[in-house]
């Protein structure tokens, strides 16, 4: 009896955490993926060939941008600080305040802002149609023709497999890894102090809205798109999609400004604007300890192996 017990028990660990393992059996058209994995690295989907997806997302380093606000094409800035591409499908909705509802939405913004791609449809279905991609979508699409709705497919295929399995957290709770005494510390700190409120589910966020500064102000050295926008509510300033955990400590600078250099600023910020606390310094130490676990693997499809 007692060996059975032992089998059920990381199944019984797994189901009282409130955070869950990426899914290693991962399902994608690779076709598509493939075709989407090009496009995403090809500066031909900007109006002067000079930026790609890749240079404001670099999947092999967190998925973020290291840069405070994103450049697109003639250097001009981006408005807020890029978010990570990687384990995106998990997100409840996309970008900061949340105004596309799906992959195939967020493919769409980048393209056709005039500050980042500075496409539209007719634009990018001609620029491929006088390429060598025309004969790839016909295989793939089996259409005559390159369509503007078949280029977003592609791309959001590709997006779907940058899922990140396997990190030391996802391990632990199946019942394959120990955390580590300060590793352990971290995330019962991250429980008790309510971090977990916000950051659970698969993507340890992204599943929720929060305003930035609920025990705290926190004042904004100038306008970011947040909720407000979309909801024209008052009630909704400073209030953002709650980011992802996952892979963090590859996605600095942190926060929708970009004002928190790394992790342990992020953490003492977090700690004095959502908290109304300050965290002691071995608090830092340990939480910063339990962040490093959440890093999973690459992405498969990434592995040059494959190609």
């Amino acid at each position: 009896m007692k060996k059975y017990a032992l089998l059920f028990l990381p199944l019984l660990l797994f189901a009282m955490q409130p955070i869950v393992p990426i899914p290693t059996d991962l399902h994608v058209d690779i076709k598509k993926a493939k075709l989407g994995q090009e496009l995403f690295f090809d500066t031909i989907l900007s109006s002067d060939n000079t930026i790609s997806c890749f240079s404001c997302h670099n999947v092999y380093e967190g998925g973020a941008d290291p840069r405070i606000v994103s450049r697109g094409v003639k250097g001009r800035k981006g408005n807020i600080q890029s978010p990570t591409v990687l384990n995106a499908r998990y997100n409840f909705r996309q970008f900061w305040n949340g105004r596309a509802a799906n992959l195939k939405e967020q493919a769409a913004g980048p393209l056709n802002n005039p500050a980042e791609h500075n496409m539209n449809p007719r634009k990018i279905e001609e620029k491929l149609n006088n390429s060598p991609y025309r004969e790839k979508f016909q295989k793939i699409f089996h259409t005559q023709k390159v369509k503007y709705g078949n280029v977003l497919d592609a791309i959001v295929e590709f997006e779907k497999a940058l899922t990140t399995p396997n990190a030391k957290f996802d391990k632990f709770l199946r019942g394959e890894y120990q955390l580590s005494k300060n590793e352990k510390q971290g995330y019962i700190l991250f429980k008790q102090y309510g971090c977990i409120t916000c950051h659970n589910g698969i993507n340890i966020g992204g599943n929720t809205y929060q305003k930035m500064g609920t025990f705290v102000a926190y004042q904004n050295k100038q306008t970011y798109p947040d909720r407000s926008q979309i909801t024209k509510s008052p009630f909704d300033l400073n209030v953002f999609k709650v980011p992802t955990l996952r892979n963090i400590v590859k996605t600095a600078p942190y926060f929708h400004d970009g004002s928190a250099k790394n992790l342990k600023d992020a953490l003492q910020m977090m700690a004095k604007y959502n908290l109304g606390i300050q965290f002691q310094e071995q608090e830092v130490k340990n939480l910063v300890e339990f962040l490093k676990t959440l890093t999973g693997e690459t992405p498969k499809i990434l592995d040059t192996n494959d190609n």
